[in-house]
C-alpha cells in the first residue's frame, strides 16, 4: 500500500489550524485540483480524492482528534491499531461523494448552477487558452485591433459533440448507470468507510461510445485553428494581459466556452521611455541655444511640438508637457511627457573657433557662473572650519 501523505501536508496546513483555515484551505486546493478543471491528466482524480479525504478528516473535530492522536491509523483500519471502536464515524460521509463538493463548492463557476452534479455528463466549462502578441510603443499608447490566429477545442461539427458516428448514439453505462463514478463501502471497527472512484467500465464518462465518430475519434471535440479578431485598448502596457470571454476551448456536454487571454508585449523605442502613463526624453540642444535660449523642437506620440527653453537653460534641466503622456486604461485623460535637457558641448573645433571661445570666455567673470562660485564659496568655507 503506498504511503499516505499526512492530511494536514495535503491541504497546505499547518497542525492546529482553525476551522475556517481549514474550509479556506480545502476548497482552494478542490479548485485547483478539480478533475473537471484537467480532463487530460487522470492523476487529479486521485489528486482530489486525496484532498476531500483530508478535509473529511480534519473538518470533523472527532475525527480529527483520533488523527492528532494516532495518525492515520485513528481514521482508516487499514493502518492497523488506532483508537477504539467510534461506530459513528460513517466513513468519509458528507463531501465524500465528488459531485457533493462538485455542487458545494463549484456550483458559481459553471458546473451545474449551484446544486449538486447529478451526471458524468453534466455541463463542464472549456479551458482558457493562453495567446501573446507583440506589438510596437506606439500601437500600446494609441491602441489597435489584432487578428490573433488560435488552435482551440470546438464542438466536432460531425457527430455535434456526442462523440459517437452519425446515426448512433452513446449507450448510457450499465456499470455506473452514468454517474462515472462507483461507490464501494467497507465495514470496518471505526464504523462504515464510504468511497467513490471512477467507473473502470467508462473510464469515468458515464457513457459507453460503440461506434465512435471518426473525426474526433469519440472525443466529441476537435482542435481548429482560427481567427479572433480583438480589440487592443489604447494604455495598454508591457506584461498586462487582455481577457477576450468566451473565445477559449469550448465546454463539455454544452458548457460555456473558456476564455482567451493574451499576453502583451510592447517593444521599446528609441527616444521614447514610458513610466505608467508618463512618457520620458533627452532632447540634446546645442551650447548657444543653452546660453541665449531658443525654441526646439520636441517630439510627442501626437508629433512634433515647439516649446521655447530660457537663457541659461542647463544639462540636467526637466520641463513638463501636460496631457502629452499615455492615455490612461479605459479612460479618457492622459499622463505627461516630462523633456529632460542635455547640452551638447562641441567637438573637432578649428583654431580659429578654439580662439574665439577663449576671447569669450575672457569676457565673462565670476557672476557668469552662478554654480561655480556657489561651490568655491562652500569650499573655502569648509577649508575655513
Amino acid at each position: 500500500m503506498a504511503e499516505k501523505r499526512d492530511y494536514y501536508e495535503v491541504l497546505g496546513l499547518q497542525k492546529g489550524a482553525s476551522e475556517d483555515e481549514i474550509k479556506k484551505a480545502f476548497r482552494k486546493k478542490a479548485r485547483e485540483n478539480h478533475p473537471d478543471l484537467h480532463p487530460d491528466d487522470p492523476s487529479y482524480v486521485e489528486k482530489f480524492q486525496e484532498i476531500n479525504e483530508a478535509h473529511e478528516v480534519l473538518s470533523d473535530p472527532e475525527k480529527r482528534a483520533r488523527y492528532d492522536q494516532f495518525g492515520h491509523a485513528g481514521v482508516d483500519p487499514s493502518y492497523g491499531g488506532g483508537a477504539g471502536g467510534a461506530d459513528g464515524m460513517g466513513g468519509f460521509g458528507g463531501f465524500a461523494d465528488m459531485d457533493d463538493i462538485l455542487g458545494s463548492i463549484f456550483g458559481g463557476f459553471g458546473f451545474g448552477g449551484g446544486s449538486k452534479r447529478s451526471s458524468a455528463n453534466a455541463p463542464r466549462r472549456g479551458s482558457d487558452i493562453q495567446e501573446t502578441v507583440t506589438i510596437n510603443f506606439m500601437d500600446a499608447c494609441r491602441g489597435k485591433k489584432h487578428d490573433l490566429r488560435v488552435n482551440r477545442m470546438c464542438v466536432c461539427d460531425s457527430c455535434k459533440g456526442s462523440g459517437a458516428e452519425a446515426g448512433s448514439t452513446p449507450d448510457i453505462c450499465p456499470d455506473c448507470q452514468g454517474r462515472g463514478s462507483v461507490k464501494t463501502t467497507q465495514r470496518t471497527p471505526f464504523g462504515a468507510i464510504s468511497s467513490s472512484k471512477p467507473c473502470p467500465h467508462c473510464g469515468g464518462k458515464g457513457k459507453i461510445i460503440k461506434n465512435p465518430c471518426s473525426k474526433c475519434r469519440g472525443v466529441g471535440r476537435v482542435r481548429v485553428q482560427k481567427t479572433v479578431s480583438i480589440d487592443i485598448p489604447a494604455g495598454i502596457d508591457d506584461g498586462q494581459t487582455l481577457r477576450i470571454g468566451g473565445q477559449g476551448d469550448c465546454g463539455i456536454n454544452g458548457g460555456p466556452n473558456g476564455d482567451l487571454l493574451v499576453g502583451i508585449n510592447v517593444k521599446s523605442h528609441p527616444i521614447f521611455k514610458r513610466e505608467g502613463y508618463d512618457i520620458h526624453c533627452d532632447i540634446p540642444v546645442t551650447y548657444m541655444e543653452a546660453v541665449l535660449g531658443a525654441e526646439i523642437t520636441v517630439p510627442t506620440i501626437d508629433g512634433d511640438v515647439k516649446y521655447t527653453i530660457s537663457e541659461g537653460t542647463q544639462t540636467g534641466t526637466i520641463f513638463r508637457l501636460k496631457g502629452k503622456g499615455v492615455q490612461r486604461l479605459h479612460r479618457t485623460d492622459r499622463g505627461n511627457q516630462y523633456v529632460k535637457i542635455y547640452v551638447e558641448v562641441p567637438k573637432n573645433l578649428t583654431k580659429k573657433q578654439k580662439d574665439l571661445l577663449k576671447q569669450f570666455e575672457a569676457s565673462l567673470s565670476e557672476k557668469n557662473y552662478a554654480k561655480r562660485q556657489s561651490f568655491f564659496e562652500k569650499l573655502r568655507s569648509k577649508l575655513d572650519l
